[in-house]
């Protein structure tokens, strides 16, 4: 959940496997200059390490770590600038099931935050996420489907 900065290794073990490898962006605290800039400047670097263990660039997936180093309004910063993420060619993972930041805007413990869920899942595919991680699988594909059809991409045929 590092990026490579606590176990680099990590990187030549996916070399070494052609494992796919999913970088996430933390820190240990909250301060940015710019949130977006910030993590494409982090990503840039990790890619940058990834690559040279021989991580095949088709290989990596970046992930802007929602609930990681950020507060409430900065991961609903990140929800809406996901786009941005896009300059660094590589598919994006979010992970915002369940998370405090829904939490909070939603004043629900985590047993009560599927609809919150479902938003910020919709939010991060209409803002370019291509993988999404959840916990409430059969609620979220169905969220994700929807989405995609309202999109016009992946539309189930006989449903046109």
């Amino acid at each position: 959940q590092w990026a490579l900065r606590v176990d680099p290794a990590i990187a030549g073990l996916a070399a070494e496997y052609g494992a796919p490898l999913v970088m996430m962006h933390n820190q240990k605290d909250t301060r940015y200059r710019d949130l977006i800039g910030d993590m494409v400047e982090y990503f840039r670097e990790s890619i940058s390490s990834a690559t040279e263990a021989g991580v095949a660039k088709e290989q990596i997936v970046i992930d802007p770590g929602l609930g990681f180093g950020k507060t409430a309004g900065q991961n609903l910063e990140a929800l809406r600038r996901l786009k941005e993420l896009r300059c660094l060619g590589h598919p994006v993972l979010i992970g915002p099931s369940r998370k405090s930041t829904i939490g909070k805007v939603l004043n629900l413990p985590v047993d009560q935050r599927v609809e919150g869920t479902a938003a910020a899942v919709t939010a991060g595919i209409i803002g370019g996420a291509d993988i999404v991680r959840v916990h409430d699988v059969k609620e979220m594909a169905r969220v994700a489907r929807m989405t995609d059809a309202i999109l016009g991409r992946g539309i189930p045929a006989g449903s046109k």
